[in-house]
Protein backbone atom coordinates (compact mmCIF):
# COMPACT_ATOMS: atom_id res chain seq x y z
CA UNK A 1 0.00 0.00 0.00
CA UNK A 2 1.27 3.34 -1.13
CA UNK A 3 1.05 6.64 1.80
CA UNK A 4 0.17 10.16 1.19
CA UNK A 5 2.01 12.32 3.48
CA UNK A 6 0.29 15.72 3.73
CA UNK A 7 0.79 16.49 7.55
CA UNK A 8 0.17 20.64 6.77
CA UNK A 9 -3.62 19.08 6.43
CA UNK A 10 -3.81 18.34 10.04
CA UNK A 11 -4.64 21.61 11.08
CA UNK A 12 -7.46 21.65 8.76
CA UNK A 13 -9.42 18.22 9.69
CA UNK A 14 -12.13 18.81 12.54
CA UNK A 15 -11.06 23.12 12.71
CA UNK A 16 -13.65 24.58 15.14
CA UNK A 17 -16.06 26.58 12.83
CA UNK A 18 -15.19 30.34 13.63
CA UNK A 19 -17.68 32.72 15.75
CA UNK A 20 -18.58 35.40 13.60
CA UNK A 21 -18.61 36.43 9.72
CA UNK A 22 -14.98 35.07 8.49
CA UNK A 23 -14.52 37.39 5.55
CA UNK A 24 -15.67 40.85 7.64
CA UNK A 25 -12.98 39.48 10.35
CA UNK A 26 -10.44 38.94 7.35
CA UNK A 27 -11.04 42.08 5.29
CA UNK A 28 -11.25 44.39 8.94
CA UNK A 29 -7.82 42.65 10.11
CA UNK A 30 -4.37 44.46 10.06
CA UNK A 31 -2.36 41.17 8.17
CA UNK A 32 -3.28 40.67 4.87
CA UNK A 33 -1.34 37.21 4.85
CA UNK A 34 -2.38 36.02 7.81
CA UNK A 35 -5.95 36.96 6.55
CA UNK A 36 -5.23 35.01 3.29
CA UNK A 37 -6.66 38.12 1.26
CA UNK A 38 -4.10 38.77 -1.80
CA UNK A 39 -5.74 41.59 -3.26
CA UNK A 40 -7.68 44.84 -2.42
CA UNK A 41 -9.94 47.30 -4.58
CA UNK A 42 -12.18 49.87 -2.53
CA UNK A 43 -15.56 47.91 -2.63
CA UNK A 44 -14.21 44.22 -2.82
CA UNK A 45 -11.38 42.01 -2.48
CA UNK A 46 -9.50 38.56 -3.20
CA UNK A 47 -8.97 36.10 -0.39
CA UNK A 48 -7.78 32.38 -0.37
CA UNK A 49 -10.41 29.53 0.58
CA UNK A 50 -9.04 27.84 3.39
CA UNK A 51 -9.60 24.77 2.75
CA UNK A 52 -9.69 24.76 -1.65
CA UNK A 53 -10.61 22.43 -4.06
CA UNK A 54 -7.53 23.31 -6.19
CA UNK A 55 -4.35 25.07 -5.88
CA UNK A 56 -5.04 28.53 -6.23
CA UNK A 57 -8.87 28.73 -5.51
CA UNK A 58 -9.74 32.21 -4.34
CA UNK A 59 -12.99 33.70 -3.49
CA UNK A 60 -13.88 37.60 -4.78
CA UNK A 61 -15.82 39.22 -2.02
CA UNK A 62 -17.54 42.73 -0.88
CA UNK A 63 -16.38 44.40 1.80
CA UNK A 64 -20.49 44.98 2.98
CA UNK A 65 -22.07 42.02 4.76
CA UNK A 66 -25.14 40.91 2.04
CA UNK A 67 -26.19 38.22 1.00
CA UNK A 68 -27.30 38.66 -2.54
CA UNK A 69 -26.45 40.03 -5.24
CA UNK A 70 -29.40 42.61 -5.62
CA UNK A 71 -28.53 43.74 -2.31
CA UNK A 72 -24.96 45.57 -3.36
CA UNK A 73 -25.20 48.89 -5.41
CA UNK A 74 -24.02 49.39 -8.67
CA UNK A 75 -20.68 50.70 -7.78
CA UNK A 76 -20.30 47.15 -5.56
CA UNK A 77 -21.06 45.04 -8.37
CA UNK A 78 -18.87 46.12 -10.82
CA UNK A 79 -15.76 46.04 -8.31
CA UNK A 80 -17.13 42.57 -8.00
CA UNK A 81 -16.29 42.09 -11.96
CA UNK A 82 -13.21 43.73 -11.99
CA UNK A 83 -12.15 41.46 -9.20
CA UNK A 84 -13.35 38.41 -10.99
CA UNK A 85 -11.61 39.18 -14.08
CA UNK A 86 -7.83 40.00 -12.45
CA UNK A 87 -8.22 36.99 -10.16
CA UNK A 88 -8.56 34.97 -13.38
CA UNK A 89 -5.64 36.71 -15.29
CA UNK A 90 -3.59 36.45 -11.90
CA UNK A 91 -4.52 32.73 -11.75
CA UNK A 92 -3.76 32.35 -15.22
CA UNK A 93 -0.17 34.61 -14.92
CA UNK A 94 0.25 32.10 -11.89
CA UNK A 95 -0.81 28.68 -12.71
CA UNK A 96 -1.71 28.39 -16.49
CA UNK A 97 -4.73 26.42 -15.71
CA UNK A 98 -6.61 24.79 -18.40
CA UNK A 99 -10.15 26.05 -17.23
CA UNK A 100 -12.28 28.10 -14.74
CA UNK A 101 -14.37 27.41 -12.35
CA UNK A 102 -16.57 30.54 -11.34
CA UNK A 103 -19.62 30.19 -9.31
CA UNK A 104 -21.60 31.69 -6.80
CA UNK A 105 -23.42 29.33 -3.42
CA UNK A 106 -26.90 31.33 -2.82
CA UNK A 107 -28.24 29.68 0.36
CA UNK A 108 -27.41 26.68 2.26
CA UNK A 109 -29.65 24.39 -0.37
CA UNK A 110 -27.14 25.59 -3.21
CA UNK A 111 -24.23 24.62 -1.09
CA UNK A 112 -23.36 27.63 0.42
CA UNK A 113 -20.86 27.12 3.46
CA UNK A 114 -21.46 30.86 4.68
CA UNK A 115 -24.70 31.96 3.40
CA UNK A 116 -24.82 35.55 4.76
CA UNK A 117 -21.82 36.72 2.65
CA UNK A 118 -21.69 37.07 -0.90
CA UNK A 119 -18.49 35.48 -2.79
CA UNK A 120 -17.40 34.37 -5.67
CA UNK A 121 -15.67 31.42 -5.85
CA UNK A 122 -12.76 31.36 -9.03
CA UNK A 123 -11.05 27.79 -9.19
CA UNK A 124 -8.21 27.05 -11.59
CA UNK A 125 -8.58 23.54 -13.10
CA UNK A 126 -6.60 21.45 -15.33
CA UNK A 127 -7.44 18.26 -17.71
CA UNK A 128 -6.96 15.32 -14.75
CA UNK A 129 -7.30 17.43 -11.98
CA UNK A 130 -9.71 15.22 -10.33
CA UNK A 131 -8.73 11.59 -9.62
CA UNK A 132 -10.18 8.45 -7.36
CA UNK A 133 -9.04 10.14 -4.18
CA UNK A 134 -12.11 12.23 -4.02
CA UNK A 135 -14.76 9.00 -5.20
CA UNK A 136 -13.10 6.65 -2.73
CA UNK A 137 -11.58 8.20 -0.15
CA UNK A 138 -13.98 11.77 0.46
CA UNK A 139 -10.09 13.39 0.18
CA UNK A 140 -8.67 16.01 -2.14
CA UNK A 141 -5.14 16.15 -2.68
CA UNK A 142 -4.17 19.68 -3.28
CA UNK A 143 -0.60 19.90 -4.48
CA UNK A 144 1.14 23.06 -2.63
CA UNK A 145 1.01 24.29 0.25
CA UNK A 146 -1.61 27.51 0.95
CA UNK A 147 1.69 29.61 1.46
CA UNK A 148 3.08 29.37 -1.53
CA UNK A 149 -0.41 29.84 -3.22
CA UNK A 150 -0.85 32.59 -1.38
CA UNK A 151 2.72 34.40 -2.58
CA UNK A 152 2.63 33.45 -6.40
CA UNK A 153 -0.77 35.02 -6.52
CA UNK A 154 0.08 37.90 -4.44
CA UNK A 155 2.80 38.52 -7.26
CA UNK A 156 0.78 38.08 -9.79
CA UNK A 157 -1.80 40.81 -8.95
CA UNK A 158 1.06 43.06 -8.20
CA UNK A 159 2.49 42.54 -11.47
CA UNK A 160 -0.98 43.11 -13.10
CA UNK A 161 -1.83 46.01 -11.12
CA UNK A 162 1.23 47.77 -11.47
CA UNK A 163 0.36 48.31 -15.11
CA UNK A 164 -3.60 48.76 -14.32
CA UNK A 165 -3.86 51.66 -11.55
CA UNK A 166 -7.26 51.45 -9.98
CA UNK A 167 -9.43 54.94 -11.71
CA UNK A 168 -12.21 56.14 -9.82
CA UNK A 169 -14.24 56.62 -12.64
CA UNK A 170 -14.22 52.58 -13.02
CA UNK A 171 -16.62 52.89 -9.88
CA UNK A 172 -18.87 55.48 -11.01
CA UNK A 173 -16.82 58.13 -8.67
CA UNK A 174 -16.53 56.36 -5.51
Amino acid sequence: MKQLWAPWRLQYVGAPKAEGCIFCAAASGKDDRASLIIHRRPLAFVILNLFPYNSGHAMVVPYRHRPRVGDLNDSEKLDLMHLLELTMRAQEMAFHPEGTNVGLNLGRAAGAGIEDHLHIHVVPRWVGDTNFMPVLGDTKVIPEHLEATYQRLHDAFAALTAAEPVRQTELGGV
